[in-house]
This record gives C-alpha cells, sequence and structure tokens, in this order.
C-alpha cells in the first residue's frame, strides 16, 4: 500500500450521492468528468490549466477506475472535488480489502502482466486516503496536485 495512505472510517452521514444513471462506470468517462471539472475549476478561477498536472489527474482517475473494476467489484460511487490546488478524485466499490503493490515477478521469477496501477496512484497524488463505507466497501481518494 501507498505509504503516504490513510485508513479512515467513513462518516455515518454523507454527501448526496449521484443518481445510478449519472454516474460513470469506465475510465473513459471518468477521465471526462474529471477534464470537465478542471477545467471548469480553471476557467471559474482565472487560472491556467497546467497540462501536465491534468494529464496525472486523469491518469490517477482512470488507474482508480480500472482497479474498482478488476478488484473491487465494479464502481459504487464517483466524486470529483477540489482541495486547495489540487483535485480529488474519489472512487467507491463493493470489496473492503485495501489496494496493494504486486511485485513485477511472480515466485517463478516470471515477469506478471499489470500490477501498475496503484504504484502510479501512490507515485502522482499528493495524498491518499482510503476509507471504509458503512454500507460495505470502500471509498479511495487522491489527492492530485494541479500546479
Amino acid at each position: 500500500m501507498c505509504e503516504e495512505h490513510r485508513t479512515e472510517a467513513a462518516p455515518q452521514l454523507s454527501v448526496a450521492r449521484r443518481s445510478a444513471g449519472s454516474r460513470p462506470s469506465r475510465p473513459a468517462e471518468v477521465r471526462r468528468a474529471v477534464e470537465r471539472a478542471v477545467s471548469e475549476r480553471c476557467r471559474a478561477t482565472h487560472t491556467p490549466c497546467d497540462a501536465q498536472a491534468l494529464s496525472d489527474a486523469l491518469l490517477v482517475a482512470s488507474e482508480l477506475t480500472t482497479n474498482a473494476i478488476l478488484h473491487g467489484g465494479g464502481i459504487t460511487d464517483f466524486r470529483v472535488t477540489f482541495e486547495g490546488r489540487g483535485v480529488c478524485v474519489s472512487v467507491s466499490d463493493r470489496s473492503a480489502a485495501l489496494p496493494v503493490a504486486k511485485t513485477p515477478v511472480d515466485p517463478h521469477g516470471r515477469w506478471r502482466p499489470g500490477g501498475h496501477g496503484w504504484p502510479i496512484v501512490c507515485r502522482l497524488a499528493r495524498d491518499v486516503r482510503v476509507t471504509d463505507l458503512p454500507s460495505g466497501g470502500k471509498r479511495i481518494t487522491a489527492v492530485v496536485p494541479l500546479s
């Protein structure tokens, strides 16, 4: 797991949820939602959008989404918010299992495919929080600096 991550319990009261029909469920949809939110934020605050920072945020969003689909039983919620000069990407899934970084080589010395998503998230995010959800599952929130 990321050394910077924190595990915490979710508060009993939650922010209004998106309806099932409007929740992004694929990495491409999540990337579009993050790009739209960051662009709107830059426009509203009259600040330039750093292309590399946006690219990092899109990669983190894509990796969190892919991991939720592959390892977490699917996406149950998705949110984009802002924290200071960072974008917070939150993806919830059905699994309570904590994410782990896998070694690139199996016990027999063969290279494994995949296993790069979580280390990428940990490297690009300023802060990563894993929150247990009262209804089961977890929410992973990664804060990616925008400048």
